[in-house]
C-alpha cells in the first residue's frame, strides 16, 4: 500500500509537501500516543509541557482529522491544510520532516 501511495503524491499528482506532511503527521501522531500509554502509567501531571503538547495533539488528530464523517467529502489539499492546523500547535523546530520552504509556505507556525 504504502508503495502504491508514494507513486500517487508529491509534485504534478498532489502537492508537493504531501510525503513530509504524511511522515510528519505519522510522526507526532505515534510519540502523541506513546505519551498516551505512559502517563496511564505515571500520569499526565508527570510528564513536561512539550510532551503534554504530543498528547494534545493525538487527541485532536483522532477529532479534527481521523474522525471525518461519512458525510465530508474533503479534499486532499484540505487534509493537508489540517495537517499543518494540527502540527502548529507542536514546536517548529520539531518539524524535522517538513522541508524549511514548505514550512513557510504553509505552515501556521507564528514565525512562519
Amino acid at each position: 500500500l504504502s508503495r502504491l501511495m508514494n507513486q500517487g503524491i508529491g509534485k504534478g499528482r498532489t502537492r508537493e509537501d504531501h510525503r513530509g506532511v504524511a511522515d510528519q503527521i505519522y510522526s507526532a501522531y505515534a510519540n502523541g500516543k506513546d505519551l498516551r500509554s505512559l502517563s496511564a502509567i505515571v500520569g499526565e501531571e508527570s510528564l513536561g509541557s512539550n510532551d503534554r503538547l504530543y498528547l494534545k495533539f493525538a487527541e485532536d488528530f483522532e477529532k479534527k482529522y481521523v474522525a471525518q464523517s461519512l458525510n465530508e467529502d474533503r479534499s486532499i489539499e484540505a487534509t493537508l491544510n489540517i495537517s499543518y492546523d494540527l502540527l502548529s500547535e507542536l514546536p517548529e523546530q520539531d518539524m524535522k520532516r517538513l522541508k524549511r520552504d514548505h514550512i513557510e509556505k504553509y505552515g501556521k507556525w507564528k514565525s512562519s
